[in-house]
């Protein structure tokens, strides 16, 4: 496994990060292909095993029982000061205001069976509460030492660009790590919140580089249970399929010249890119070893020009 320090920060994380949203109980209304305890437990220690530090949750991932599940296989299998965790806050009553934030990182702590996190992500960005009020309340939790470092996640580049103004002026603790929405099938974020992020020197942590699963297989359909009950992955990704499916046959052509799996190839463009980890949201401990696989595999400059030029402008999905 490789490592790297997570932004400016002296955390050091693992290039591979454990995707949590697979992890909990399962609720009609919700994600309904998550692991029970044991199959969690499984995930963690292979993740360990193969030398993963970095774990990411929410605390509304399974209604809260990904944060659960999460903290009892940790505690089973590693020590917390060799771990890292990172948790969110957003879709939630009163979402970044002070009075939330301050509620719900206890909440997220509780589940987790921790006394501190080391990187609290805003899910979001908030429309409805003041920059200030938001940045105050979460530099305020780094200072109580709840949390170590602060990220932020999907959202407009000028957004993120002000908030981290907001930081700078009033001597608040900034955003060190960036979790947007980017793999070769969605890759808006180019445009300006990537370069952002880099002449910041924040760590890019991407959701979804596997784009709900399409870039490990070579149709669009698939019969997992994920594929078939997730509305929003079908609502990220239909509407492009056409052009979509272009980029998909060429990394399968990859894959085949390589020898290695789609996934893999996908990854690796990421790798590439420079992220500082691969965010995987495994439910099969191969899914890990695939992921770490991909470390290995050194794309050409050809390459990455092949698998990108099919790409065309894709609607705004996730800085919404």
């Amino acid at each position: 496994m490789l490592y790297q320090k997570l932004g400016k920060t002296d955390i050091n994380i693992s290039k591979v990060c454990v995707g949590a949203m697979s992890f909990g109980q399962r609720f009609e209304d919700f994600h309904m292909w998550t692991l029970d305890q044991d199959a969690t437990n499984e995930m963690v220690k292979k993740a360990l095993d193969l030398g993963i530090n970095f774990f990411d949750t929410a605390n509304t991932y399974a209604h809260g029982t990904s944060e659960e599940y999460l903290g009892k296989a940790i505690k089973k299998y590693a020590k917390r000061e060799d771990i890292v965790i990172a948790s969110k806050v957003y879709f939630n009553e009163g979402h970044l205001s002070r009075a939330a934030i301050l509620r719900e990182i206890d909440g997220t702590l509780s589940r987790l069976g921790t006394d501190y996190l080391d990187l609290y992500i805003i899910h979001r960005f908030d429309y409805n509460t003041p920059i200030e009020e938001t940045m105050e309340a979460l530099d305020s939790l780094v200072k109580a030492g709840k949390v170590r470092a602060l990220g932020a996640s999907a959202m407009y580049g000028y957004q993120f660009a002000n908030m981290q103004q907001c930081a700078k002026d009033n001597n608040f603790t900034p955003f060190v790590s960036m979790q947007n929405h980017y793999n070769l099938l969605y890759r808006e974020d180019e445009r300006e919140l990537i370069p952002i992020c880099k002449q910041q020197g924040v760590a890019l942590t991407p959701y979804s580089p596997l784009a709900g699963g399409h870039l490990s297989k070579p149709t669009w359909e698939s019969d997992s249970e994920r594929s078939k009950t997730d509305k929003v992955i079908i609502s990220k990704y239909d509407h492009a399929k056409e052009n979509d499916m272009q980029i998909i046959a060429r990394v399968k052509e990859l894959s085949e010249k390589y020898g290695r799996k789609m996934s893999e190839i996908a990854l690796a463009w990421l790798v590439k890119k420079g992220v500082a980890t691969l965010l995987v949201g495994a439910t099969k401990p191969v899914y890990l070893e695939d992921a770490a696989s991909a470390l290995e595999l050194d794309l050409t400059d050809e390459d990455i020009q092949y698998l990108e030029e099919p790409y065309l402008p894709h609607q705004i999905v996730g800085a919404i």
